[in-house]
């Protein structure tokens, strides 16, 4: 019943015209003396004929409105952005839209709390993981024999590691912030040097590297983190050898290695999550996570890598940067 009413009050305007009509029939039949019969004969088979189409157009008005009560019972949605309903049918909609919006926004509330309360466990863990790292290195520190000096650069390892998972997490997370400013790349780059001095200390590695003079619109934060995946690579496949870093083309960074190089058919797949590709496969530790990190990373920040790899020639990564960034204000 219910329907049928609303049925009738959205079509009250059709329905009032034909009542309208047929009473303007009778008046004009009534005005020229035609036959009372003829007029009633007119009224009648517009009359069944308009029922028969109301009836047809009534199923399918029955059937989107059952269909509205069903989605009504699984979704909610909202918008305050709708037109005025015409209708009951529109009127329906919008209350199905705006119960869809309030579980939308509900979900959405409970992802971010999620992500929330993940971010902040695995923040406090790195912060609590770090203090044994800190007695142990305190521990080794007056140690001078070769175990004390494998030692201490497993321990650097972890310390990546555990960087690694919470830089990952800060990436993924939708509060991550980016503090864009000039930033002069050889404070960075002699950073990301001294930190990885003792292993190149210890793998007798040259490093070749000239001061660049360039300034970049970027993270420093996040661009630093870049460089240590860099370099850490380049040390953890390098075995003899040197690694250069150098600027190319006046706005492309480069750190060239002569290790043990990529596979032509796994170039193009490098940055992709958890992609490892042969050398990864070969060396079990690898998981591919720095250079995936690395590549979603420069795109946020709006530079471009690339790498150009030979097996048992070495890799070249770079870093393009945007030169006309550093003008913007």
């Amino acid at each position: 019943m219910k329907i049928l009413l609303n049925y009738l009050y959205d079509y009250r305007k059709t329905i009032v015209l034909w009542i309208a009509l047929g009473m303007l029939n009778l008046f004009i039949g009534f005005l020229y003396h035609f036959p009372i019969e003829r007029s009633m004969l007119w009224l009648v088979l517009s009359g069944f004929i308009g029922v028969l189409v109301g009836i047809y157009d009534f199923i399918g008005y029955t059937k989107s409105y059952n269909d509205i009560e069903r989605m009504k019972k699984q979704i909610q949605i909202e918008t305050k952005q709708l037109p005025h309903p015409r209708n009951q049918i529109e009127k329906e909609y919008g209350k199905v839209i705006k119960k869809m919006s309030d579980q939308l926004y509900q979900t959405e509330n409970n992802a971010k709390k999620n992500e929330q309360d993940i971010l902040e466990y695995y923040t406090l863990w790195v912060h609590q993981i770090k203090t044994p790292i800190s007695a142990l290195h305190l521990i080794l520190q007056d140690e001078e024999s070769e175990s004390a000096e494998e030692m201490k650069a497993q321990l650097f390892n972890i310390e990546q590691y555990v960087e690694l998972v919470l830089q990952y997490l800060r990436l993924e997370s939708t509060s991550t912030d980016y503090l864009f400013q000039k930033i002069e790349l050889d404070e960075l780059i002699s950073d990301v040097v001294k930190k990885y001095a003792p292993f190149f200390i210890r793998k007798r590695l040259s490093l070749r590297y000239e001061k660049v003079n360039y300034q970049v619109l970027s993270d420093s934060k996040w661009l630093t983190f870049v460089l240590e995946q860099i370099v850490s690579n380049s040390l953890k496949y390098t075995k003899k050898g040197s690694i250069s870093i150098y600027l190319r083309d006046k706005d492309t960074l480069v750190i060239e290695d002569t290790g043990i190089g990529i596979n032509p058919e796994d170039i193009p797949r490098i940055g992709e999550k958890n992609f490892t590709g042969y050398v990864g496969r070969k060396n079990k530790n690898a998981t591919g996570i720095g250079l995936y990190l690395c590549k979603k990373i420069l795109t946020k920040l709006g530079h471009a890598l690339t790498i150009e790899s030979e097996p048992d020639k070495g890799t070249k990564v770079s870093i393009k940067f945007d030169s006309r960034a550093v003008t913007i204000e």
